[in-house]
């Protein structure tokens, strides 16, 4: 379990390293991101969050059964 939740602080803590470099080197373009995405309906954002959570969940699998 220890090393359960050292894989999911880890995980999150690369979150944060990869979204503020994001925005640390292209703030121009996260802002037109954020603003594009503020324009969509509700609906589209929650079908792209689905999808990516759902493609995160299928590399998580991958991994392991690669072994990785």
């Amino acid at each position: 379990m220890e090393n359960f939740i050292t894989y999911i602080l880890t995980a999150f803590a690369l979150i944060f390293v990869i979204e503020g470099m994001l925005y640390a080197v292209f703030p121009d373009t996260m802002k037109r991101g954020i603003a594009m995405l503020l324009s969509m309906p509700s609906s589209s954002v929650r079908r792209f969050g689905f999808f990516m959570a759902l493609c995160g969940f299928v590399m998580v699998l991958l991994m392991q059964a690669l072994g990785i």
